[in-house]
C-alpha cells in the first residue's frame, strides 16, 4: 500500500514480473492490469489479455474477471 516508500509503478511491475515467473499467480493478475493501464510498463493491451489468460487458465478469479472485460469491451482482442 505504499506505507514508508515512495510510489513507483516501474518497480511494482518489475517485482510482479519476478513473482509472476516464480508462479505466484495474483502478480501475474497485477502485472496484466499494469500492461492494460500502463503502470510502471508501456501500455499494451494484447500483452494483458495474454497475461489474464494464463492467470485465469491458473485459477484466479480476478484474472477470469478481468479477461471477460477485456472480451467485452474489445481490448486486447479481436472484435467479431
Amino acid at each position: 500500500n505504499g506505507n514508508g516508500v515512495g510510489k513507483d509503478m516501474r518497480e511494482a511491475a518489475r517485482l510482479f514480473r519476478l513473482a509472476a515467473d516464480d508462479g505466484h499467480v495474483g502478480a501475474l493478475c497485477n502485472l496484466a492490469t499494469s500492461y492494460s493501464n500502463g503502470d510502471g510498463v508501456e501500455k499494451d493491451a494484447r500483452q494483458a489479455v495474454r497475461l489474464y489468460r494464463s492467470a485465469a487458465e491458473q485459477g484466479s478469479v480476478h484474472a477470469q474477471y478481468n479477461l471477460g472485460a477485456c472480451y467485452y469491451s474489445g481490448n486486447g482482442v479481436q472484435q467479431d
